[in-house]
């Protein structure tokens, strides 16, 4: 089922449910596409129209930002629950290492990709890792081409918002893979650069205030979360 808030028609579905519906995506024989929208690429998407519509055309749209469940239950549509993209793709590795399929990284800066596919192959020894290549490429259609070179199974898109997304639905057919997900920083986490906020933290719904914390320099972004949240409280007022 689905949910709209502010504009972006979400997936409502916990992790679980997620993991499965991603399993059989990439069961399947043909290119589809995950975005995991936080309360950036809503705000984002009210400007940029091309971007809303890339994000309502992913086979999943999954919440990724606790900002944007708390704005679904303001706005009178709650969902499950929040799906961290990096919790996802983890889930997706877990699926691809079973049937010991190819994954490609794409993005971040230089050296980082080859880093996570590193640390990737000591916990998932059954994925190949076919191919690698950082965001910081000037040429999309070539790099297209070296990704379509490695026929890849899973695709982590990870150039950053709303570039990742734009270029997974423009190119994303072309790279033979069945699965791509737009990942942000994820790359970094998994290369072991950036680290996750505690369990405890995460379970409060505060990995967004732990981050604020490690990088102070991200106060600015995270300003626009109350931005959204008056947003949706403003969707619900004019429905009562």
């Amino acid at each position: 089922m689905k949910r709209e808030v502010l504009g972006i028609r979400f997936d409502d579905l916990t992790r679980e449910e997620a993991a499965q519906a991603g399993s059989a995506l990439l069961a399947e024989d043909k290119f589809h596409y995950v975005v995991t929208p936080n309360p950036e690429f809503i705000l984002a998407a009210e400007k940029d129209a091309a971007f809303r519509q890339v994000l309502n055309e992913a086979d999943l749209v999954l919440a990724d930002g606790i900002g944007v469940v708390y704005s679904a239950k303001l706005q009178g549509t709650p969902l499950k629950g929040r799906v961290p993209g990096i919790e996802f793709a983890a889930d997706m590795l877990a699926c691809l290492n079973r049937t010991g399929g190819r994954l490609y990284l794409l993005g971040a800066k230089p050296g980082v990709a080859e880093e996570a596919g590193q640390r990737i192959l000591e916990r998932h020894p059954n994925i190949t890792l076919c191919g690698t290549q950082d965001g910081y490429f000037q040429d999309e259609e070539a790099a297209l081409l070296k990704v379509a070179a490695a026929r890849p199974d899973l695709l982590f898109v990870c150039l950053g918002a709303p570039k990742q997304e734009k270029w997974m639905a423009r190119w994303g057919r072309h790279t033979g893979a069945r699965l791509a997900i737009g990942l942000g920083g994820a790359l970094d986490v998994f290369a072991g650069r950036v680290e996750r906020a505690p369990e405890s933290w995460q379970r409060l719904g505060l990995e967004w205030a732990y981050r604020l914390k490690k990088e102070p320099q991200r106060a600015g972004r995270m300003a626009k979360l109350p931005l959204v949240l008056v947003k949706a409280a403003g969707e619900r007022f004019k429905k009562a």
